[in-house]
């Protein structure tokens, strides 16, 4: 690299978000991470030599002031992860309106205002990475998710109009799909399902989380990082518009 490449990553200060920004950090990137817990956020920019920025993705006004703040720092933005996401489980009669517009607004919204938002600055460098943390769920459906899912398949055709239109202008445009990571979000839906089924947290991982699975393993959330890192690399540059997935073959059937 000519330049320090800066790479802006949402929702990092835990999960996947934070596995990406260490394997970015890493290969000599200065991250940005974004997220709306401060104290988390800030120890893991210091811990990775970067920068942590405090942003309310859920409104478009906190998506506008995140990206100016990333410009004005650094006048452009070579790498974008859109990483940032929550889970509400509900049947759709009893999902709550204010939960969805919530959700579509973070998983959705967020990503397509900061695509809009750096745009600009990659396309004046001709080059740019932008990588949408997905889902499998962004390629198949499960009951209850009404609004995650939702908001991972459009997520999927954003990436794919984003990558056609980026292509001549030197900007890839990527999907990561992971089935069940080990994160924070991922923890939580396992207490939940031990309540809901009254069964150990073990048999939840093995009858329920994995039962699709061709390999039998949660995924670390170390593997989704690198996979991030490698789409930033020159043996990438002809990837662009895919939907990659990191599932133990969960959609392969």
């Amino acid at each position: 690299m000519s330049k320090q490449q800066v790479a802006l990553i949402t929702g990092a200060a835990s999960g996947i978000g934070l596995a990406a920004a260490e394997a970015l950090a890493a290969s000599g990137r200065q991250v940005v991470i974004a997220d709306i817990n401060g104290d988390a956020g800030e120890a893991a920019a210091q811990r990775l030599n970067g920068i942590f920025i405090q942003a309310d993705l859920s409104t478009g006004s906190g998506c506008r002031v995140l990206a100016d703040t990333v410009l004005a720092k650094h006048s452009c933005c070579d790498i974008l992860v859109n990483n940032a996401g929550i889970q509400h489980v509900a049947p759709i009669e009893d999902f709550p309106e204010e939960k969805w517009e919530f959700i579509i607004s973070l998983m959705l919204t967020a990503p397509f205002l900061l695509t809009k938002y750096l745009w600009p600055a990659m396309r004046k460098q001709k080059w740019g990475r932008i990588i949408n943390i997905n889902s499998a769920h962004g390629l198949r459906a499960s009951e209850f998710k009404v609004a995650y899912i939702s908001a991972k398949h459009g997520l999927a055709g954003l990436t794919k109009t984003a990558a056609l239109e980026g292509g001549p202008q030197g900007i890839t445009v990527n999907s990561i799909c992971p089935a069940y990571v080990r994160t924070p979000l991922i923890d939580d839906q396992i207490d939940a399902q031990t309540k809901t089924h009254n069964i150990p947290r073990e048999e939840v991982i093995s009858s329920i989380m994995l039962k699709k699975a061709a390999v039998k393993k949660l995924i670390e959330p170390s593997e989704v990082g690198d996979l991030v890192a490698y789409l930033c690399s020159d043996s990438a540059a002809c990837i662009t518009g895919s939907m990659l997935t990191i599932d133990c073959g969960w959609t392969a059937a």
